[in-house]
């Protein structure tokens, strides 16, 4: 194996950490004139049914509790501490909820290999002082001192962990890194796309979320496809909104690419934020309580994400041009009732 190749490091081992790792996994034992073939995931150690998940994984290769039934190639590593797991690493995949990064990095701080890069896969923003948000990738960056890049599509993990065909999105300014990435995670199912546009590729990731949960309220208060279109429509344009607000010179075809309307309307028919929104409206019950009851472990991402986007809208005066947002936002944190949802897509400013 050649001294250049890259060791890869997976940063995070829930259901969509799995199944990328199982991509890099079997993409490092054909490719080892570019990578190391030991791929490391770290695991958050936890015990099921009587186990250490690390040995599980690293014994039977397979996440059983996040993702089972889907074998994981042999050179995927289960670490449970993540400063050994990253340690040398010249590649960090992070693939773990948005609220944790920060934890995450702050141990990892210092010990980063020289010329290593960072990839989020984590849809969502941090909260800034000053009432703003960052970007995860600014966190990463910032924290860690190294290049951080962006991968986003329209991905359902256990669809792509059955090797179902579907594309993403990486957000790279760097040609060279891009293509070099591409390789990382490019199958015959899993095809990849790269653009410049890296601040897009993130915030359409992040944000389409929030419309997922808006998908689901409109699916638990019992309405049909073309209501689902219009939360879709409206979504979409609030969307574009906010990257021309808050990050000029953005490309609007990179809204076209698998990071931007596919990775919508997926998420609006697919996925936890829908599913649990849809209960939401449908039981009463709170969406902290319908997360433990419904995600054996996951965490969401469309509420706080709904949070942390109208924290800055609140504090720079802007709610009223984000209705949608705002609604939805309200709504998770029972500040309105769930039904009140449709009087916002009826009012919304774009039908005045």
């Amino acid at each position: 194996m050649p001294e250049s190749s890259k060791k890869i490091c997976v940063v995070g081992s829930g259901n969509w950490g799995s199944a990328i790792a199982k991509i890099v996994g079997n993409n490092t034992l054909e490719k080892t004139d570019m990578f190391h073939k030991e791929v490391r995931m770290w695991v958050f150690e936890e015990m099921v049914n009587g186990r250490k998940l690390t040995e599980l994984i690293n014994n039977d290769h397979e996440n059983v509790k996040y993702l089972p039934g889907i074998k994981l190639p042999e050179n995927v590593v289960a670490i449970p501490d993540v400063k050994d797991a990253a340690a040398d690493a010249d590649i960090l995949i992070f693939v773990l909820p948005h609220q944790f990064v920060r934890g995450v990095c702050k141990q990892l701080q210092g010990t980063m290999k020289e010329g290593a890069v960072a990839v989020t896969l984590i849809k969502g923003f941090d909260v800034a002082e000053g009432g703003g948000i960052l970007l995860i990738s600014d966190v990463i960056r910032e924290m860690l001192k190294i290049p951080c890049t962006i991968l986003m599509g329209a991905n359902i993990a256990n669809e792509v962990a059955k090797e179902d065909y579907c594309e993403a999105t990486i957000g790279c300014k760097d040609k060279a890194l891009g293509a070099v990435l591409k390789e990382v995670f490019q199958t015959d199912y899993f095809r990849i796309v790269v653009v410049e546009d890296e601040e897009t590729v993130e915030v359409c990731g992040a944000l389409k979320n929030i419309v997922a949960v808006g998908a689901g309220f409109a699916d638990g208060l019992g309405y049909g496809d073309n209501t689902k279109a219009a939360v879709i429509r409206l979504g979409l344009m609030e969307m574009v909104k906010f990257c021309e607000v808050f990050y000029p010179g953005s490309s609007q075809s990179t809204f076209l690419e698998s990071c931007g309307v596919a990775d919508l309307v997926t998420t609006c028919y697919g996925g936890r934020n829908r599913r649990v929104a849809e209960a939401f409206a449908k039981t009463g019950k709170t969406i902290e309580e319908l997360e433990k009851e419904m995600l054996n472990g996951q965490k969401l991402q469309g509420p706080p994400t709904a949070f942390e986007v109208n924290y800055m809208l609140k504090n720079k005066d802007m709610e009223s041009r984000f209705p949608l947002f705002t609604a939805i936002h309200r709504i998770c944190k029972g500040e309105t009732k769930v039904a009140g949802f449709m009087d916002c897509l009826k009012n919304h400013p774009e039908h005045m």
